[in-house]
């Protein structure tokens, strides 16, 4: 590793802590999804087709069961016939926390090329600079030598912006799916068993594990 990092240069460091640090992001969301139980509805689904088919202490037994992160807000929509606005704020304000992250995984898939790309222009500069002071006396080993060095800082962004890409696009594949079943859940609240009058309904806290 450091025979990498003495050969790519200040450049090559950079994107090694940025990996790093990726890495770190990565595992925290898996950790962060696993534990607040995303993907994990089947109790919370069973609830929502048992509300539908109007049998209520199903519903409720069933969810009380559920380990979804929803299952505490939509409990509580039960009890309070919250309007679904309301409902999907609440949702929304989970989602927030589950989706704290992204941005960095975003940023570093685009930027971590750029940072490559930097580097080889520089590798570049000096290896024609090199070429230039040898004058007539040219050494072509010289020259690939630069040149394969330089390139060495575009694989290495590559490297890094490619696999938080790819866990960038899984990680929003997954909070597109829990969109859909919390609007879902809301829909079928409010047009089987929402009450207009009900009180209102406080903040939710923790319906997402930090």
């Amino acid at each position: 590793m450091r025979d990498l990092v003495e050969t790519g240069g200040p450049v090559v460091l950079i994107l090694l802590i940025i990996s790093v640090l990726t890495v770190t992001v990565i595992f925290y969301k898996l950790w962060q999804f696993a534990s607040a139980g995303v993907g994990r509805h089947r109790q919370l689904s069973a609830a929502m087709v048992a509300w539908d088919a109007g049998d209520q202490d199903a519903a409720r037994l069933a969810l009380a069961g559920s380990r979804s992160y929803l299952a505490p807000l939509f409990q509580h929509a039960l009890d309070t016939g919250q309007t679904p606005d309301r409902l999907a704020a609440e949702a929304e304000s989970a989602f927030a926390r589950l989706e704290n992250g992204f941005r960095w995984l975003d940023t570093v898939a685009q930027l971590a090329p750029l940072l490559g790309l930097f580097g080889t222009v520089l590798g570049m500069i000096d290896a024609f600079q090199a070429l230039q002071d040898a004058g007539a006396q040219v050494d072509p080993s010289v020259l690939a030598g630069g040149i394969w060095v330089a390139l060495l800082t575009t694989a290495a962004g590559l490297s890094v912006a490619m696999p938080a890409a790819l866990a960038l696009s899984w990680f929003d594949g997954r909070m597109a799916g829990e969109r859909i079943l919390a609007d879902r859940v809301i829909q079928t609240l409010w047009a089987t068993g929402a009450r207009p009058d009900a009180q209102p309904m406080t903040a939710i806290s923790g319906t997402a594990r930090a």
